[in-house]
């Protein structure tokens, strides 16, 4: 009894000097603290940034992007004591969290009174704190924009300042509010926080570095910037994936053709196995050229050179054995990795044959498999989640190649770049676990690579690619009776599929994504015409790793190329002729490291200030939608394009 009555005494302490300890590095109330303390020890929240939160001068409106039931208590625990704050009818109901409550002034929330009510607006003048909790969806339907539309207009009345705030990983937490088939559920998930600078919306309408933008847009923007904020960029892309694999489970499909499928295991455990034999036979931070199909071995060998701290090459075997060959001896790549069967198949025997003629090695993918022995199988098997050679985001993953003018140049990418354009697409659309994805562009294509292949390994998605090469071109089959949900595609593949398939099979595509320099108005018409398909063009460019604005399900307009994507900043330099725009200057995590080419072959020539000049001359409206124009020099010397007369331009560059 006594050692009982001592444990008790002994828990009560230390959670009192740890209430203690977290009121005084936090600036929380006592109360507070002591019913912080059990969510800090059981999710091991990352919440460095409560302080600059609670900071933020008044009035401001904490803007908390609901996902999961823990929100409200871990805001309740965190914000300032006279924060007021409008709970779901769930939230301001539930008996168990009846302690939490008790911590601040809360009103339930009514989707026809509160969001009018000039009561919060007084509150705010008041020097008040308002925390509002808006639902999770990346892609929001008109009503629920509407609630965008009512904050802002709270915030405008009341000159309040926007804190948007995330929680990172509630939402796969047991209390998340998405269903399980879209976000898992773990125990006892880490938490982490994230939170951007306070700021008005006047200010936020006139950001530097990005487009003019409404109220309601604005304060949509600022919140999607939290959550890619909250992203994690600094790992490798095979770390990334791993991480997936133990997010969604590693026995889930991955990614497929018409002859294999693969789990996140498999896939990874062939990635490693194929890494440590590329590891042996080439040096750290070498490039190496992928001449394979689009398909699962070319999943694997990306990922096998990512884990070997090799760098993947990928280059557009349309553009003919002479340029590719250039292209490589540009880059100064010395081993090409390709298939005997793909060689063969596609008729590329002429250029294995230049390349090797240039001094370039050839090693063949079916030869490494055929030299793994069974330890090297069981091995592979048993450490699948480990790379072979641990790498950092910032280094060079992928290479690839573009022709300006005619001169071939490599554009190098990071694993941070490719990590930051998935996740940037990703606030823009949705993609989940319950959606089948058609990769239906080379991954030699930067809005392929990114938005086509490593956005839907990171979420859970099934991922079948297409054989380009076919004759006519058909979409895949999945392993359900389901049709695909996402098609990523080219304008020949779409008119295409759109000709061949049945009715039945493309019943549920719900977005087609495509480069809107190269999808022409007639096949985006067709599918724009389908019940519940949306087409969302993207402004896309190797430079940034994939798009560098996307239309949305909520911000789709025709004839533009989207709104900028969360994360990135531009500028626009005067084009002679272009009186409401300018040529596109970028910056962000997802733009390259550098290029390799043009004046200075073989060294790697990073972006200016870490600004890179696109070449285009755009312009943007009120609500940030941009129009393209054209290449600047054309629009100078020719006048302003319109827009189909800028998206033939893009094609024609594409084929160059």
């Amino acid at each position: 009894m006594v050692q009982t009555v001592a444990v008790f005494f002994g828990v009560i302490v230390v959670w009192l000097a740890a209430a203690l300890y977290l009121a005084a590095r936090l600036g929380l109330s006592l109360h507070q603290a002591i019913l912080y303390v059990p969510l800090k020890l059981a999710y091991r929240i990352d919440d460095r940034p409560a302080t600059t939160v609670r900071k933020a001068e008044s009035p401001v409106i904490y803007v908390v992007l609901h996902q999961s039931r823990l929100d409200p208590v871990l805001m309740l625990s965190l914000l300032p004591p006279e924060t007021l704050h409008i709970l779901d009818q769930e939230s301001a109901r539930s008996i168990w969290l009846e302690p939490w409550r008790e911590l601040a002034r809360t009103i339930e929330f009514n989707a026809h009174h509160v969001f009018v009510s000039r009561r919060l607006v007084r509150h705010l003048r008041g020097k008040g704190r308002l925390a509002v909790y808006m639902p999770d969806d990346v892609e929001p339907d008109a009503k629920a924009f509407r609630l965008y539309r009512a904050v802002a207009r709270i915030a405008t009345q009341a000159d309040a300042k926007i804190v948007p705030i995330f929680v990172g990983g509630s939402r796969h937490s047991w209390l998340s509010l998405s269903p399980p088939a879209v976000a898992p559920r773990r125990l006892l998930p880490k938490l982490s926080i994230t939170a951007l600078t306070a700021a008005t919306l006047g200010e936020l309408r006139e950001r530097p570095g990005h487009p003019p933008a409404t109220a309601s847009n604005a304060l949509f923007d600022y919140c999607a910037t939290a959550r890619f904020a909250a992203a994690n960029l600094s790992r490798s892309l095979f770390a990334a994936v791993r991480d997936a694999a133990d997010l969604y489970g590693n026995d889930r499909i991955a990614i497929g053709d018409e002859a294999v499928t693969l789990t996140y295991r498999r896939l990874l455990a062939d990635a490693r196995r194929a890494g440590r034999r590329l590891a042996a036979i080439t040096a750290e931070g070498e490039p190496v050229g992928l001449l394979l199909p689009g398909g699962p071995a070319l999943a694997i060998s990306l990922l096998a050179l990512n884990a070997a701290g090799r760098v993947a090459a990928l280059p557009d075997v349309r553009g003919g054995a002479a340029a590719m060959a250039a292209a490589f001896e540009t880059a100064g790549i010395k081993t090409v990795l390709s298939m005997h069967r793909y060689v063969e198949e596609a008729n590329l025997a002429e250029l294995a044959a230049t390349l090797e003629a240039r001094g370039m090695r050839l090693i063949w993918l079916e030869e490494i498999e055929r030299s793994a022995s069974l330890l090297d199988r069981l091995t592979a098997r048993k450490l699948w989640h480990q790379p072979v050679l641990q790498k950092g985001a910032n280094r060079p993953a992928v290479m690839l190649f573009t022709a300006e003018r005619g001169a071939q140049s490599a554009v190098v990418l990071s694993d941070r770049n490719l990590l930051a354009n998935a996740m940037q697409v990703a606030a823009r659309l949705s993609v989940s676990p319950r959606d089948r994805v058609v990769e239906a562009l080379p991954v030699s294509d930067a809005l392929g690579l990114t938005a086509g292949l490593v956005l839907p390994l990171l979420s859970g998605a099934e991922t079948r690619f297409v054989d380009l090469s076919a004759e006519p071109m058909r979409g895949p089959k999945f392993r359900t009776a389901d049709g695909p949900s996402v098609i990523v595609g080219s304008d020949a593949f779409l008119a295409a599929y759109a000709d061949g398939a049945e009715a039945e099979e493309i019943a549920g595509v719900r977005t087609v994504l495509a480069d809107d320099a190269v999808l022409r108005a007639e096949t985006a018409r067709f599918w724009s015409e389908r019940p519940g398909t949306t087409v969302l063009h993207a402004f896309v460019r190797p430079e940034a790793a994939g798009a560098i604005a996307l239309n949305s399900l909520t911000h789709n307009r025709s004839g533009s190329t989207g709104r900028l994507l969360p994360g990135m900043e531009i500028r626009l330099e005067a084009v002679e002729g272009l009186a409401d725009g300018g040529r596109l200057w970028i910056s962000g995590p997802n733009v390259m490291l550098g290029r390799i080419g043009g004046e200075a072959p073989g060294i790697l020539q990073p972006p200016l200030g870490g600004w890179h000049d696109i070449g285009d001359a755009v312009s943007t409206d009120r609500e940030g939608f941009f129009t393209r124009h054209g290449r600047a020099d054309s629009v100078e010397a020719t006048g302003v394009q319109s827009p189909e007369t800028a998206r033939s331009q893009g094609r024609r560059a594409k084929a160059a």
